[in-house]
């Protein structure tokens, strides 16, 4: 049975990245919770899936930041909204969660406004309570290092304060050499949609690589393997916009398919874990 890894914690069921989130992955039997990191003014890391938060929580609706909303070039794109590192813990404390894809996940918008921001500490430690491990990345760790905001530091010292099994994880290969000389911690390169895979190249500095789920067949697998790396793909979700036409169970894109059914699949590729928003489906395969 491959690894589970709760994507942004059980995402399909409550926002993203909130303890909720977490909580809830680990009580569904997830094996790691996955936070993406990002950081405050004041160098406390937090779990959000980008450095720009509108879509995450309700800072857009908080006149008293208006004046922060800004555009940034974030890794060669220009982004325009309110950016986590504008902020400091105790502003950030103030906003509260929003489920960032509504149109597919109604049911989580009843939570709209319960949650805080959580920061890794938070995190860690609700990993430690419930038995779980730590999946983090470094999310843009070049654009925040520009800003004197670099995350590998925080991280390692927060990894090397803590008690759980933990994966580090990050689409950048030069973070990912950072924190090999800060921890001793498994390290995961992850693999967009349109990139390209380089086993004995990774194998030099990873252990294991997370690539997009389109990546991967059995070939993939066994050069993997065959460099002493695991496979962890992403993102397993069972609404019909994230499955394969025939394990959809409709039109509606929002409506769930038969995500166990491709589950199944790569776990007979050979996969060694899945990065899932529905942990409870992945963990009772």
């Amino acid at each position: 049975m491959p690894t589970v890894i709760a994507h942004r914690g059980a995402s399909g069921h409550r926002p993203e990245h909130t303890l909720a989130a977490y909580e809830l992955a680990a009580w569904m039997g997830a094996d790691y919770l996955e936070p993406d990191l990002v950081i405050t003014a004041d160098g406390v890391l937090v779990a959000r899936h980008e450095p720009e938060i509108s879509g995450t929580t309700d800072v857009a609706d908080r006149p008293e930041f208006a004046g922060r909303r800004t555009t940034k070039d974030l890794d060669g794109h220009a982004v325009t909204g309110w950016f986590a590192e504008d902020f400091t813990l105790a502003e950030l404390k103030t906003l509260r969660a929003r489920e960032r894809i509504p149109d597919l996940r109604p049911r989580n918008t009843a939570y709209d406004g319960a949650f805080e921001v959580p920061t890794f500490a938070e995190v860690l430690d609700l990993a430690a309570r419930t038995g779980t491990g730590i999946y983090p990345e470094t999310k843009h760790p070049g654009f925040f290092r520009a800003q004197g905001l670099a995350l590998e530091e925080p991280l390692a010292d927060a990894l090397r304060a803590a008690s759980v099994p933990a994966f580090v994880q990050s689409f950048s290969a030069d973070s990912l050499r950072r924190m090999r000389e800060l921890v001793d911690a498994p390290l995961v390169q992850l693999i967009g949609g349109r990139g390209t895979f380089d086993a004995p190249a990774v194998a030099a500095y990873a252990d294991a690589v997370g690539p997009a789920k389109a990546l991967v067949d059995r070939a993939f697998v066994e050069a993997a393997h065959r460099w002493g790396l695991l496979v962890h793909p992403w993102t397993f979700r069972a609404e019909n916009r994230f499955l394969p036409p025939e394990l959809r169970s409709s039109e509606d894109p929002a409506e769930h398919g038969d995500l166990a059914a491709e589950l199944r699949r790569f776990t007979d590729l050979g996969v060694d874990g899945v990065f899932t928003d529905f942990p409870d489906v992945a963990a009772n395969l």
